[in-house]
């Protein structure tokens, strides 16, 4: 049995149970509700070898109406070259990340580029919204959107942070080992070819 369908079930069975929760339910319904949960958690564990107390954590603590993680990530092109950034494990990617709950995804993307490289930059087109499951190595129990968002640097140079080791340009036929959860080849592809067009319509999936 493949390992994405204990995935895909886990996900599910927790989402169930975390959006019964957010609606008051009885006390019948609300204990099985739970265990529902724990056992999601449990396959989860089970399945990863981490601690089902971390499992927990991570998987099955928040409350409400259960919803997609977003994510927005820059494209931004000098000279035809598109500028990544390198992770603490040395792998690169689009500068980005997780959108903060008092962002939009506007403002989220000129956040995370100057936090990540310390480079301001303006917003210019949004290029694609992709579901990472659909389009990234996605083992992980959250479900992500990904936004991508072509931008054009104003001003700024590489500035020593916690998350990222450095910050350069590259040509598209000599892309550095990437990060495949956050950014593929074929992602920064289509950031180029949004870049080259005079006019662009949102890929979305």
């Amino acid at each position: 049995m493949k390992e994405e369908a204990w995935l895909e079930w886990a996900v599910r069975l927790q989402a169930l149970a975390q959006n019964g929760l957010a609606y008051d339910p009885a006390v019948f319904d609300r204990e099985r509700y739970e265990e529902i949960r724990d056992i999601a958690s449990q396959m989860m564990s089970a399945a990863s070898g981490i601690p089902k107390s971390v499992v927990t954590e991570l998987f099955a603590s928040e409350d409400g109406y259960q919803t997609p993680k977003i994510d927005t990530r820059a494209a931004i092109f000098q000279e035809d070259k598109i500028l990544l950034v390198q992770e603490a494990n040395g792998l690169w990617a689009l500068p980005g990340g997780w959108c903060d709950v008092q962002e939009s995804i506007l403002s989220n993307t000129i956040k995370e580029v100057k936090e990540e490289t310390g480079f301001d930059v303006e917003v210019k087109r949004l290029v694609a919204v992709h579901d990472k499951r659909k389009n990234n190595q996605a083992n992980t129990a959250l479900r992500v959107i990904k936004h991508f968002v072509l931008c054009h640097y104003i001003s700024g140079s590489f500035q020593a942070n916690s998350e990222t080791l450095d910050a350069k340009y590259f040509e598209l036929h000599q892309l550095p080992e990437l990060s495949q959860n956050k950014t593929t080849e074929k992602q920064i592809r289509l950031c180029y070819e949004a870049y080259k067009a005079k006019y662009w319509e949102t890929v979305f999936d």
